[in-house]
Formats: structure tokens, C-alpha cells, sequence
């Protein structure tokens, strides 16, 4: 069961932040109610739920191909401009760092850690003034930095990307820092869904 959304405490729930942020950051692309329950980790009949409330106000627009519903977000509308905005600094780290990390090559695995982890896991507290990411394996160290860059300047906090390599991840440690991130909240980015 999803926690409740710490990260925005307007929304009724994570699932619906996690949905908005997806399309929302991605105006140019429609989804399908598969590929929003995959990227979202929820059943498509809860995404359908979802969607049915987000078309109803507005907010997103639907047409149907064949038996398929695809999703996109509604640019037309007052709302876009600042809720994509609220989207971006509350939920956007999940979708972007995601698509950014998962075109890198030599990242086995990463994961959000720090504040935003923990306020995504329903810890209270403020909205964290930056977001923590480690990348498990070994990409490139200047790859890593404009990646970095450039989802800072999409998110407007600042995205600090932590290398360790995959076998000092798995091993045991007494490393200050691993042992820190590890024993706090983490997220794992799912690197295998599709952009």
C-alpha cells in the first residue's frame, strides 16, 4: 500500500502525484493505461480510477485507438502552467531522474536517497531543498555531472549523483556514508521501464 503523499499533502494520494508528475512532465507523449500502471507500480484499474478523475476536471485528455486508451496532459488549459510547475519541485525527481538515468550507460541501479526518499516515504518534515541520487555501477563521472545539471535546471533544486560501484553496494560495510544510506529511506528508480 502507498503512503500518503508527504511530498504534496493537497493530493488525495502518491499514486495520483506520481501519475500527474509522469504526464505532466512529458507533454509531448500519450501513454497508454498499461504503461502508466507500470511506470506508476499500481494496477491499471487504479490508474483508470485516476485518469477518470483527471479527464473529468480536466487536467488530462484522453482518446481511444481501437480498444487502447491513451493519456496525455492538456496544455490548453490555466491549470498546466502551475500544477505542472507543483509537479516538477513535489514529484518530479521519480520521472525525470528515471528517464535520465536509464539512458546512461554503465548504471546497474540508483536510488533516491536523503530527504526527498524520506518525505516520498511519508516521513513529515519540509520540502527538501535538494535531491540525493546514487548510481550503482560505473558510468561515466562527466556523464554523471551534466545529467546531473541538467535535471537540477528541469526540477529548479539542486541533484547531487553519488557513484559506488555495484560490488561495493552489495558488500558488507563499514563505509560512513553506505552504511548512512542504507539504514535510511530509499527509492529505487525502475530503470527497466521504457521511455
Amino acid at each position: 500500500m502507498k503512503v500518503s503523499p508527504s511530498l504534496l499533502p493537497i493530493l488525495r494520494s502518491r499514486t495520483q502525484g506520481e501519475l500527474l508528475a509522469l504526464v505532466l512532465l512529458h507533454p509531448e507523449r500519450e501513454y497508454s493505461i498499461t504503461e502508466l500502471a507500470a511506470d506508476v507500480g499500481v494496477t491499471p484499474t487504479a490508474v483508470l480510477r485516476e485518469v477518470d478523475r483527471l479527464t473529468g476536471g480536466g487536467i488530462l485528455a484522453e482518446r481511444k485507438v481501437g480498444r487502447s486508451r491513451l493519456v496525455r496532459a492538456r496544455t490548453d488549459t490555466p491549470l498546466y502552467g502551475p500544477l505542472s510547475d507543483l509537479m516538477s519541485v513535489s514529484f518530479g525527481p521519480l520521472p525525470l531522474l528515471t528517464e535520465a538515468l536509464a539512458g546512461l550507460e554503465g548504471v546497474r541501479r540508483a536510488y533516491i536517497y536523503g530527504s526527498w526518499a524520506a518525505r516520498y516515504n511519508g516521513e513529515p518534515g519540509p520540502p527538501p531543498a535538494d535531491v540525493d541520487v546514487l548510481a550503482v555501477g560505473d558510468p561515466d563521472p562527466d556523464a554523471l555531472f551534466d545529467l546531473a545539471e541538467d535535471v537540477s535546471r528541469r526540477l529548479r533544486r539542486e541533484v547531487n549523483v553519488h557513484r559506488v560501484s555495484a560490488e561495493a553496494w552489495q558488500a558488507p560495510t563499514d563505509d560512513p556514508f553506505l552504511t548512512s544510506v542504507r539504514e535510511r529511506p530509499l527509492v529505487e528508480l525502475n530503470l527497466d521501464v521504457e521511455a
